[in-house]
């Protein structure tokens, strides 16, 4: 699989998993975020992951990307606590920028 910008994927806010996720459905496999919304406007990133056979091609940026746009849009402060989120953050901070929890670093 070539790299590929992935924009032209939707986000898909799963609420009925048991462990609330954001999805991304390529080649019939789904990678994903967990995610928890506390005191209604704290989302905490808990958990990201790519299946082994599509990792190395931007889908784990690109779910990335679109999570910081949705919590954006929602007025959520972000608490990264996923390590791979907090790695993407150090690389790109200005991603973070206005919605990252008061207290909260990476």
């Amino acid at each position: 699989m070539e790299k590929k910008d992935w924009s032209d994927l939707t986000l898909i806010d799963n609420i009925d998993n048991p462990k609330k996720r954001f999805e991304l459905h390529v080649e019939n496999k789904i990678v994903f975020i967990e995610y928890i919304l506390a005191k209604g406007d704290s989302m905490y990133l808990t958990h990201t992951e790519v299946p082994r056979s599509l990792e190395g091609n931007g889908l784990g940026s690109a779910i990335i990307k679109k999570t910081l746009k949705y919590i954006r849009e929602k007025g959520y402060q972000l608490v990264p606590l996923c390590p791979f989120v907090a790695a993407y953050l150090k690389k790109h901070p200005e991603a973070s920028d206005g919605i990252l929890k008061k207290g909260y670093s990476v």
